[in-house]
């Protein structure tokens, strides 16, 4: 659940809720759809960008998941609500390769991640 303190912040074109900024003493901290601190304490303005700048484009991109299986896997969010966070095994594009889902709690765990360079990219078909 968002906090009662907390504030939407919506993008001004079309007034969608990119994060919300929440009190930290006497400055403001952004923070993302997936409940994560965007910035440290700062002036609401700077909030206001960082949450402007970060969009929502970085929901629709690769993200990994630890500690489900042997490596990480390679997941794509199907669902972010305060409420959970949902990802399914990434299906390359095809549209009859089968997926696992995993429903995750809200604020996200630090095993959902963005990718490092490193990380194994295969096609599950191979």
């Amino acid at each position: 659940m968002i906090p009662d303190d907390w504030t939407p912040h919506r993008r001004p074109e079309d007034r969608e809720v990119l994060g919300w900024i929440r009190p930290a003493g006497d400055a403001w901290v952004a923070v993302s759809l997936l409940g994560r601190d965007l910035t440290g304490p700062v002036e609401w303005l700077e909030a206001e960008a960082a949450l402007e700048e970060r969009g929502l484009g970085y929901l629709a991109g690769i993200w990994m998941l630890d500690g489900v299986a042997a490596e990480p896997l390679r997941v794509r969010l199907v669902e972010v609500t305060p409420a959970r966070v949902v990802v399914h095994t990434d299906d390359f594009g095809a549209i009859d390769v089968p997926v696992d889902r995993y429903e995750l709690p809200w604020p996200a765990p630090a095993a959902l991640r963005p990718p490092h360079p490193d990380d194994a990219a295969p096609a599950p078909w191979g």
